[in-house]
């Protein structure tokens, strides 16, 4: 079995897939996207598909190792999320083939069901009790919010206040049977990380999700211990070694990307880094439907595995949702707040091949926002 053809299609709201076919039928798909920089991340897969073109799709970690290393240059977002969707095709076909999960090949299962959160408000949210109501009555037990929009360095005691407030009033919502994270997006200082945090505690956030840049990482295991909320960290982090130091810092929660961190492979080995430090494992996932058959996977081999995010909903999908590019849409829907074990082969899901084409032949160019401050200056996004 050997690959003939590497096909990438960029289609709306943001996202890029990629199909792997073997010669003989076999198609692994997987999702390579930066958000942002869809087309950038095309032209890697098609610089790596040299290599990938004739080789043997079952050398999976062979493959891995000479697509992040035979280039010499190294790491980054561009790079490694090419690699990640490379890597999630090949498990994709590697289960197709012996006709079992993904999840089999890591060891098998760990646990029958996979908890997942939705997403509720945008970065300039006015109807966040609305739609913590509409999470719950969706069945979940779970939600995460954006803790602020841009800020100054050191900000105006009325940004926390509303900070407050905000989590005050989906505290109110959910009660105190579920959970809520808040996303700092990293628009926060760490002076302001310092100032917000303490003021949260009265509600017990799940975790609060990137306090800080990631430029910033060495500055964590500060943060970490200056509050009991629960760090979560990693989604702008995409190897192994980009996360050890923020491992050993006091976190307790990272957020590789299945996407952006190399792919099944390479999450699934920071995951078991993670266990050595009491680390668990909730995977960033505010893409598409491969991405997140790529994080069921995994969530379902990994014994440290906390809760999965979706994007079913979220802000970022006008006209196209998640479910939009399956044939059988069930295999995601939630019962109490989880996802049941799949059970199809590979990732478990059935790409609808004819409605991809034919969003692709119109793609997407999606990038985010781009924030000012009062006085003209760049502002976090």
């Amino acid at each position: 079995m050997r690959i003939e053809r590497v096909e990438t299609f960029q289609v709306a709201p943001r996202w890029l897939f990629v199909a792997i076919t073997t010669d003989d039928g076999i198609t692994g798909w997987g999702e390579p996207v930066v958000e942002g920089r869809a087309a950038t991340v095309a032209t890697a897969v098609a610089e790596l598909s040299d290599y990938l073109i004739g080789s043997d799709p079952s050398r999976i970690e062979d493959t891995w190792q000479v697509l992040t290393k035979g280039g010499f240059y190294r790491g980054g977002p561009v790079f490694a999320s090419a690699v990640a969707g490379i890597d999630q095709a090949l498990w994709d076909i590697a289960g197709k083939r012996l006709g079992v999960p993904i999840y089999d090949l890591l060891g098998g299962a760990v646990r029958d069901r996979v908890r997942i959160y939705g997403w509720i408000g945008g970065d300039r949210p006015s109807e966040l009790a609305a739609d913590a109501e509409r999470q719950v009555a969706a069945g979940l037990t779970a939600v995460k919010m954006n803790g602020s929009e841009e800020l100054t360095a050191i900000d105006v005691p009325a940004s926390l206040a509303h900070l407050v407030d905000r989590v005050a009033e989906v505290r109110g919502v959910l009660g105190d049977s579920r959970d809520i994270a808040i996303d700092f997006h990293g628009r926060y200082s760490p002076a302001m990380a310092r100032r917000a945090l303490p003021l949260l505690e009265p509600y017990f956030p799940l975790f609060v999700e990137e306090p800080v840049v990631p430029e910033l990482s060495f500055q964590l295991g500060e943060i970490a211990r200056a509050t009991p909320i629960p760090i979560a960290t990693g989604e702008r982090l995409y190897s192994r070694w980009e996360f050890r130091e923020v491992l050993a810092s006091g976190i307790a929660v990272a957020q590789p990307d299945l996407s952006h961190a190399g792919g099944i492979s390479e999450v699934r080995r920071i995951a078991s880094a993670a266990e050595t430090y009491g680390v668990s494992l909730a995977p960033h996932c505010p893409l598409g439907p491969i991405a997140l058959a790529s994080c069921l996977q995994v969530d379902f081999a990994t014994p440290n595995f906390l809760i999965q995010e979706q994007s079913l909903g979220i802000h970022y999908n006008v006209q196209t949702d998640l479910l939009d590019y399956l044939l059988d849409r069930s295999v995601f829907t939630a019962n109490d707040g989880y996802i049941e074990r799949p059970l199809g082969p590979g990732l478990g899901i059935e790409i609808d091949e004819k409605e991809v084409r034919r969003a692709a032949a119109a793609p997407h160019n999606w990038h985010n926002d781009i924030w000012r401050h009062a006085d003209g200056s760049f502002a976090e996004w």
